[in-house]
């Protein structure tokens, strides 16, 4: 290890010669000894040397050469070594002249838990220590959630949490609804339902042909049999099933690829993956990975590589666009982490090729995007999530607010957004009805249910934050909804005002946090927490006003049975106006032409509801 860095210049090439001809990792340090680079070497005496050199370099290295004050070098026995340690380094210290991926903690997976009597299809994201079959990874919860329903439609397969499962003593929702055949009240037998876990297990390994004729197969059983209610079920099944399959790519190669690609424009690089497993394709996944400004698309994606793939499952067949200097040694060190041979290619034909040409125009239209709104919502999400501690940038944001005056004409708001911004398509108001005036706790939880009972019963689209105005209380409702529902993978969080609700001093609340957390005023992360918040905010109050303007508009004559518009005219004319009726009695009211003596007491009553008997 070098000497600790001073305000000095480096005297780098007689700090090479210092360095022997052995594989190690190296760290570029400033004048107060912030890591600048982390970078690994086969032979660190002739690597560390090349940057000093006095032609041939980079204006990247000039720049990086001109500010170390120091080096640190660690001496690993293999190169191998080197490149597991170069990675674990560089997500340590998130050096501003590396590439820096800022990737999710962990990627979706479809999860079904074999070993039980009645199997369970769920969403899963975590260390994969359960007993069980997972699918995936899937490029994002929606991806997960699609697929899940999908599913459910075609074989109804259970849902639900385990301790749910146990207490029941009825079939729920999802029963109704006709997404599970409720096997926690024994309405369906544990043959048949393991029948149907398997022909979803053959789905989702891409055998979709064979559980077609599977299918076919009972059909035409079932009718000879006389069976018709059955015949027709799986009449539907496989209907569904043949939709599904005219959706889906479907590859004649059915093993598991990743195909990786970087293009880089305007100082910014966009990398994206694309998952194939079993011959279909999952789904696609963006990258913008931090770097100076002047690295290449290739220097990209051969930072981007190691540190995407030393932290989670890798494929035996990895595609990219361009060629990498190091590509034997990290076929090796991955095949050595994954149990499997890893190969990386980048000379394709035939439809490998098509899927790499597909991947680069979709990195080249991201990137595209990214320019045009890179100091926008997507940047601010990722400041989000890395505030929030959440396993990914949110796809999705729904958030919630209600608005009365007094309790009058209560109305729930509930704006979207996502990676582009507000979706105000999507954007929702619902009346609150039936609930004491003021109780916003109630309000909450009516529209979070209206909301998302129709979402649950529709297939419809859920996200994957929702953003409440209010503290704990309402994060405690709105949790109580979700659970009720059977709605996983959601985060909750509350935002609650400040001192003097002044904008800047909000604090954020979550389910498992006792404590909440507080952004600096100038948090890019809290400044987008306070546009969705006053979004919905602003969409409340429209939705409030005009039911207010509604009911005031609106003649207090025109809610009582049995006065039509001429009655109407007639009462007015006689007491010249609302507040003549309001102070008239029982008989005054009976006077008038067409009002009889229970009519009266009908009007009567309208006006002054807290009095009884004659007046």
């Amino acid at each position: 290890m070098a000497p600790a860095s001073d305000s000095r210049p480096l005297d780098g090439k007689a700090f090479a010669k210092t360095l022997g001809n052995t594989p190690g990792v190296y760290r570029m340090l400033d004048s107060r000894g912030h890591v600048l680079y982390v970078g690994k070497a086969r032979d660190l005496k002739n690597r560390v040397a090349s940057y000093f050199a006095r032609s041939g370099v980079s204006k990247k290295t000039s720049a990086l050469v001109a500010i170390t004050c120091g080096i640190e070098i660690t001496v690993t026995r293999t190169e191998n070594e080197a490149l597991i340690l170069e990675n674990n380094l560089i997500k340590e210290y998130q050096p501003r002249f590396n590439v820096l991926l800022r990737d999710d903690k962990s990627y979706p997976y479809i999860y079904i838990s074999t070993g039980e009597t009645y199997p369970a299809l769920t969403f899963y994201r975590g260390a994969r220590k359960r007993k069980g079959r997972y699918f995936g990874p899937y490029p994002g919860v929606t991806a997960v959630r699609e697929t899940l329903n999908l599913l459910q439609k075609l074989f109804r397969i259970r849902s639900c949490e385990d301790t749910f499962f146990r207490n029941r003593s009825r079939p729920c929702l999802q029963y109704q609804i006709k997404r599970c055949t409720a096997p926690c009240v024994q309405l369906i037998d544990k043959q048949a339902y393991q029948e149907s876990v398997r022909h979803t297990v053959m789905v989702l390994e891409g055998k979709n042909r064979e559980v077609l004729d599977e299918l076919v197969r009972c059909m035409e059983s079932a009718s000879k049999m006389q069976h018709y209610e059955a015949a027709a079920m799986y009449r539907d099944q496989i209907a569904a099933l043949r939709r599904i399959q005219e959706k889906q790519y479907v590859s004649g190669d059915k093993k598991d690829h990743d195909v990786i690609v970087s293009v880089a424009k305007g100082g910014v690089g966009s990398v994206q993956v694309f998952y194939i497993r079993k011959g279909r394709i999952l789904g696609n996944r963006t990258f913008f990975p931090r770097h100076t400004e002047n690295a290449a698309a290739n220097e990209i994606l051969a930072a981007f590589m190691p540190q995407y793939y030393l932290s989670r499952e890798v494929p035996a067949d990895i595609l990219v666009n361009h060629p990498l200097l190091d590509r034997a040694l990290l076929e090796e060190v991955l095949g050595d982490r994954a149990g499997h041979r890893v190969a990386i290619a980048h000379h394709v034909r035939g439809e490998r090729a098509r899927w790499l040409e597909m991947a680069v125009t979709n990195a080249e239209l991201a990137l595209e995007r990214h320019l045009d709104s890179r100091l926008g919502v997507q940047q601010r999400s990722e400041a989000l999530a890395d505030a929030l501690h959440l396993d990914g940038q949110p796809e999705r944001i729904e958030c919630f607010d209600i608005s009365h005056t007094r309790g009058e004409s209560a109305v729930g708001a509930c704006v979207v957004f996502d990676a582009d911004g507000p979706v105000k398509t999507e954007y929702r108001r619902f009346n609150i009805e039936g609930i004491t005036p003021g109780d916003d706790y109630e309000a909450l939880r009516q529209t979070l249910g209206r909301r998302y009972r129709r979402a649950a019963r529709e297939n419809g689209k859920l996200p994957d934050l929702v953003i409440i105005d209010g503290g704990k209380g309402q994060v405690k409702t709105a949790h109580g909804v979700l659970e009720e529902l059977q709605l996983s993978g959601i985060t909750i969080v509350g935002v609650a005002k400040g001192p003097q609700r002044r904008a800047g001093s909000e604090s954020l609340f979550l389910c498992d946090r006792k404590t909440p957390i507080i952004l600096r005023s100038d948090s890019a992360a809290l400044h987008l927490v306070q546009q969705i918040r006053d979004e919905a905010h602003r969409f409340a109050i429209g939705g409030h006003r005009q039911q207010r303007a509604k009911a005031r508009r609106t003649s207090p004559l025109e809610q009582i049975d049995g006065i039509g518009p001429k009655r109407r005219r007639h009462l007015l004319k006689q007491f010249g106006g609302l507040q003549g009726i309001v102070r008239a009695g029982i008989e005054d009211l009976a006077s008038v032409k067409g009002i009889n003596k229970a009519l009266a007491q009908r009007i009567y009553n309208a006006f002054h509801p807290d009095r009884t008997g004659p007046a």
